[in-house]
């Protein structure tokens, strides 16, 4: 087992690669969910074909408790199925999100993927992006933002990981079905970023355009000459079916649907 650490903070990709960039995020992968899946391994094995790099921005997982959970069938898929774009060439890049911020370096060595730190300053195509999950900028709910101090302690994941496996899977259990319920007007409210540390990120950075997920509140924001892409979370299992990726090249940045169906 292993703890998140010595993540990527600054990725430049090449300036001559004329190849398109994708970003996703909230994917929430479980068995509870095979349409999504599904999404999923068409998104990785076409939609993603042409890529010269993917960004997954946070909860490519429903819950990560730690790397021995690739002793799992459902874990070996979706690592072996990221690891195919390493063998095509795309380089994968992954930031753990409030849902699976234990992914650790074997499960990165077994994705073929390079872990980041969130946040994480991007250059391409003459563009300075500054990357997160989003979790961070929720500032509003300070209740959250105590627990998740706690939680990235390595001394407090530490002492987590030394748990058997049966029990932190017990916990998880319990979590998700609490996170679950109903959630009131006011949680919802707080859930979403807040201006200010909004416009603290970019100021930090000094950059005038950012990308992250979490909220699932997907659009395109302005902040004064600024400007905030949320991306989708994906759900083909439960509702309306939802998805999408954001794509970046020479055009500059564009929001796309995932274009898949599971009938």
């Amino acid at each position: 087992m292993s703890i998140t650490g010595g993540a990527s903070k600054h990725q430049s990709l090449q300036p001559n690669d004329a190849r398109p960039v994708y970003f996703i995020s909230d994917l929430h992968l479980s068995l509870a969910i095979p349409n999504t899946v599904a999404a999923f391994e068409h998104f990785i094995e076409n939609t993603a074909n042409d890529a010269q790099a993917v960004y997954i921005l946070g909860d490519l997982f429903e819950y990560w408790i730690g790397d021995d959970m690739l002793v799992t069938p459902f874990a070996q898929k979706i690592a072996a199925q990221l690891h195919t774009l390493a063998e095509r060439g795309i380089q994968l890049y992954i930031m753990p999100g409030n849902r699976d911020f234990l992914l650790g370096a074997h499960f990165a060595q077994a994705a073929g993927a390079t872990l980041l730190d969130d946040p994480c300053l991007l250059e391409a195509f003459n563009l300075r992006t500054v990357l997160a999950h989003g979790d961070a900028l929720c500032t509003a709910d300070g209740f959250y933002q105590k627990y998740r101090k706690i939680v990235r302690c390595h001394a407090v994941q530490r002492f987590f990981l030394s748990w058997p496996l049966r029990w932190r899977l017990a916990l998880a259990a319990r979590i998700r079905a609490r996170s679950g319920a109903q959630k009131r007007p006011r949680e919802l409210m707080l859930g979403d970023v807040t201006e200010a540390a909004v416009l603290r990120l970019l100021a930090q950075y000094d950059v005038t355009t950012m990308i992250h997920g979490h909220t699932h509140r997907p659009a395109q924001h302005r902040h004064g000459a600024a400007t905030r892409w949320v991306l989708p979370d994906w759900d083909y299992d439960q509702g309306t079916p939802r998805g999408g990726y954001l794509k970046l090249d020479q055009n500059g940045i564009q929001a796309w649907p995932l274009e898949f169906r599971y009938f």
